[in-house]
């Protein structure tokens, strides 16, 4: 079966959405910093996260971290392990929510109509062309429930999964209902195990997971999962920009981001379930994460008035710049739907 390729998606007001990552970028740095101080002190990662081949020596450093690309599917793995206790520390302790939690319903419904939408169009378009009108989705890693509020506004079935009370609270509270439950760090395998939805979705999850082949095992395991649809950040343009700029607050291959994919180590994720890549959706952030970099930059060296100026003539061009990146396959970003054999 071969598969279908979607290309680019505009920009729009993300640089204003993500102020935060220009204004508070000392702030941010210093997060993702302490956090790679926690992962630092894991045991050494000796084999790769997906495919489990021994991994030989790094083949880049960003920010204190060794980054090792597996010969055997292209996986780009972080030195050191993710582990129960890194999970802990960065994900329940330090309330890692609070970096990503809206603070009105305003910014909610912004956040839902801009970005989580066109997420779950992709998905009913896709699955309407595969004759699937019955679409029940388990959402795991819900977050705030952004992308399961989405898909039930489409007319799909939705409900989602997180760990972090905060944001389920926060997410039953905005969309008046119950939609999220708040589950402990593995158990989202059960409602995996035992669903009886047929897509199990991950927006930007899957990196996250410190258990990832028990959550993949249990999407094996369930034959009424038929698709699994999920987005991950990729081994990118984006993360060479980060190598080459060690005072900007690094995104991608910083916080919690302990690995990336490739598109040879989604092929093979997909394989081994039992699954095969059926359709994708690629918009990354290259060109976005390239224009931080340089206005912050500049603003450190006291060129803000250069930086606007700069600003100006840049801005309109970053959807085309982006695209021809997207359409390089290496860039950061990849939404995909896998279909089970």
């Amino acid at each position: 079966m071969s598969v279908e390729k979607k290309f680019g998606k505009p920009f729009g007001n993300l640089n204003s959405m993500k102020r935060n990552f220009f204004e508070n970028n000392d702030g941010m740095l210093a997060m993702a910093d302490e956090m790679a101080g926690v992962l630092s002190a894991q045991p050494k990662r000796t084999h790769c996260k997906i495919c489990k081949s021994p991994l030989s020596a790094p083949l880049f450093y960003s920010h204190g971290l060794g980054y090792i690309e597996c010969t055997n599917c292209g996986h780009l793995n972080s030195e050191f392990e993710d582990t129960d206790v890194f999970a802990s520390k960065v994900y329940v302790e330090d309330d890692y929510s609070k970096n990503y939690s809206s603070s009105d319903r305003e910014e909610y419904e912004k956040r839902i109509t801009s970005i989580y939408v066109p997420k779950a169009e992709f998905l009913k378009e896709s699955l309407q062309k595969e004759g699937v009108e019955n679409i029940q989705i388990l959402d795991i890693g819900a977050g705030c429930g952004y992308f399961v509020a989405a898909a039930r506004r489409l007319g799909m079935r939705a409900m989602g999964v997180e760990l972090s009370e905060n944001q389920v609270n926060y997410g039953n509270a905005m969309a008046e209902e119950e939609i999220l439950t708040h589950v402990g760090l593995t158990d989202s395998i059960g409602f995996i195990r035992n669903t009886d939805a047929n897509v199990v979705s991950a927006i930007g999850v899957l990196e996250h997971l410190i258990h990832l082949d028990e959550n993949l095992s249990a999407v094996r395991d369930n034959p009424n999962i038929q698709y699994l649809y999920a987005s991950v950040p990729m081994f990118s343009f984006s993360t060479a920009f980060e190598a080459a700029n060690q005072h900007c607050y690094n995104r991608h291959t910083g916080g919690t981001h302990t690995h990336l994919f490739s598109n040879r180590s989604v092929a093979y994720m997909a394989e081994s379930i039992g699954f095969t890549v059926a359709y994708e959706w690629r918009f990354g952030s290259d060109i976005n994460d390239l224009y931080r970099f340089l206005t912050v930059s500049m603003a450190k060296n006291d060129n803000e008035a250069f930086a606007a100026y700069f600003s100006d003539r840049f801005v309109p061009l970053m959807d085309k710049l982006q695209l021809i990146l997207d359409e390089s396959e290496f860039s950061s970003e990849l939404h995909f739907i896998l279909k089970r054999k």
